[in-house]
């Protein structure tokens, strides 16, 4: 993968949409790693992928690998050479066929020291509700158990722009980065281990406020 065209397109691109457009309330961005990491984020918008980039050190932008469905990131070959050149993102088959190697590219991305971007959920669920996380990541997790996980929660990215809305709604989010967590060698117990991270992480941040008048605009 090119560093440079993905780079310009975040620097460029993404982070002025985040930043100015939208705006991000960050907390503990210390947490984030130098090295390989999986970083684990809950999904209620399709803005998830570029919050996140748009914390993370632009020196590392170019080892930024968000994971997503086939389906929806290579509709086309030309879906698809935007998102793996200019997103760096690694597709998935929502059916993997039997005995293949789901997880190949990941691995291979994270034995390299790249960070990637996963959405346990499997999927963008109701505006700012969460649904339970899926067992595969604990299967990830499982090949590649010396690299750290470190959970980010999300709020406020469903309400500027929900799952199948096109209109943007300037929104201040909130990003909380938690503190790196290690793989304890059972894969069935890592999405509970996750999704109480998450709980956490979301009880830091104050009751939101007048989002019931927001949604009867």
């Amino acid at each position: 993968m090119k560093r440079w065209p993905k780079i310009l397109f975040y620097v460029i691109i993404v982070r002025p949409i985040v930043l100015v457009i939208m705006g991000l309330n960050v907390r503990h961005r210390e947490r984030l790693l130098k090295g390989a990491a999986i970083l684990v984020v809950n999904h209620n918008s399709p803005l998830d992928t570029l919050a996140v980039a748009s914390i993370v050190p632009m020196a590392d932008l170019h080892r930024l690998r968000p994971v997503g469905a086939r389906d929806y990131f290579c509709r086309n070959a030309f879906c698809e050479m935007l998102s793996r050149n200019l997103l760096g993102v690694i597709p998935l088959e929502r059916r993997p066929k039997r005995g293949e190697d789901l997880f190949g590219e990941c691995v291979e991305a994270l034995n390299n020291g790249d960070l990637l971007i996963i959405f346990p959920e499997g999927t963008r669920g109701e505006p700012e509700e969460r649904v339970p996380f899926k067992a595969g990541v604990g299967r990830l997790v499982e090949k590649c158990p010396a690299v750290p996980m470190i959970p980010i929660f999300l709020r406020g990215c469903g309400k500027s722009l929900p799952r199948g809305e096109s209109l943007f709604v300037p929104f201040v989010c909130d990003v909380v980065v938690g503190e790196p967590l290690s793989f304890a060698g059972d894969r069935r117990a890592v999405a509970d281990q996750l999704e109480a991270a998450m709980d956490s992480l979301e009880e830091t941040l104050p009751v939101p406020t007048g989002w019931d008048e927001l949604d009867s605009v």
